[in-house]
């Protein structure tokens, strides 16, 4: 479906109460840049407008939700991810925030909800670059400076200030542990994306995974207390720098799946990519990305004492493997980098206490 300009004049006009230029309308698909490193799928391309009244120049991001595999197959998904992240996003420091949800009518017209074909989120643009770029001109380069450094402990203490809120709620903490396994975008809608005839995996070490994160799911399901203000999906690609703010300033984009959860999911998420990166220069994690990666988790651990984490943190682990090796989500990898994420799952999730002093040893198949 596309959006006319003049329905989006009209709706402009409504929120502003003045009468509205539109400067610009493009869509943002600055992730996909060719770089191996990148994310290629994303979930629906943001389209970003500028415009003008008498007073100002605003910018706003409308974000669309498509349909795909990942639990946004129904049109009741797409629209409760919209509400969601409507209802979640001005919640957590420093994210970019949600302005309006708006429903697009076959008519071109706002009349009434039942005759909705789509649900948009609306939110703030914000300028800056995403710290994924970071991390890939790392990659180029082989070396870090101490910009990079003040950037890891600046994200490791904002995720230890985020997870100290809690939360006393037993059935969202046991929604949380059932969505990381058997949501669309959890663990079994992972792995059903796999191809049947891949090279570097079978359906048996597919299945397994599954298994074995199930049972972590049992192990975990009376840690309730553990329940801690999350992100959702603290990646490279959802943390935006700017560099008006100076060097530490940055927002993040893109909260997910609620606003509580486990702590380890962000942590997680983050430091997978370390590994991640440093895959693509050699087989093991070390150098410039083992630094960032030992950085950040003194930092964090230094500010937030969680004894539990590192028996916690294994299901999420291997939720984000799966991600980092997909086909679908990155499908310029070789073979041998999915090999060795997905051997890093499964070996995770055998480790009753994950050791992040030596991370290298879960690439290397069990003997």
């Amino acid at each position: 479906m596309e959006f006319d300009a003049t329905v989006l004049s009209r709706y402009l006009a409504e929120r502003s109460g003045a009468e509205v230029h539109i400067r610009e309308i493009r869509e943002l698909g600055g992730e996909a840049t060719g770089q191996t490193a990148l994310k290629q799928f994303g979930y629906g391309r943001p389209f970003r407008v500028t415009y003008s009244t008498p007073d100002q120049e605003e910018d706003l991001v409308f974000h669309r939700v498509k349909r795909n595999r990942f639990g946004r197959e129904r049109e009741e998904d797409r629209v409760a991810a919209v509400w969601l992240d409507f209802r979640s996003f001005n919640r957590l420091p420093r994210h970019v925030p949600a302005m309006d949800m708006v429903i697009h009518v076959a008519e071109g017209e706002i009349r009434s909800i039942r005759s909705a074909d789509e649900m948009l989120l609306v939110t703030r643009y914000r300028p800056g670059h995403l710290y994924a770029r970071d991390l890939v001109r790392i990659l180029d380069e082989g070396t870090i400076g101490p910009v990079d450094i003040e950037r890891v402990e600046a994200l490791a203490s904002y995720l230890a200030e985020v997870h100290h809120v809690t939360y006393d709620d037993p059935l969202l903490w046991r929604r949380r542990l059932r969505d990381l396994i058997g949501h669309g975008e959890g663990i079994m809608g992972l792995t059903e994306s796999y191809p049947e005839d891949a090279d570097y995996t079978t359906s048996s070490d597919l299945r397994h995974i599954e298994e074995r994160a199930n049972q972590w799911r049992w192990r975990l399901k009376s840690s309730h207390h553990r329940l801690s203000q999350v992100h959702g999906d603290f990646h490279p690609f959802n943390i935006l720098f700017e560099t008006e703010l100076g060097e530490l300033g940055f927002y993040v984009l893109d909260r997910s799946r609620g606003e509580w959860g486990e702590p380890a999911d962000d942590v997680s998420c983050l430091t997978i990519n370390y590994l991640f990166f440093s895959l693509q220069r050699s087989e093991i994690l070390d150098g410039p990305f083992q630094e960032l990666h030992d950085r950040f988790w003194t930092r964090y651990l230094n500010l937030r004492h969680d004894e539990e984490l590192m028996r916690a943190i294994q299901p999420w682990f291997a939720w984000r493997a799966l991600v980092l090796a997909s086909p679908v989500w990155y499908p310029d990898i070789p073979g041998d980098l999915r090999r060795k994420l997905l051997t890093f799952a499964r070996r995770v999730l055998s480790s009753r206490e994950y050791d992040y002093h030596h991370i290298n040893q879960y690439l290397k198949d069990s003997p």
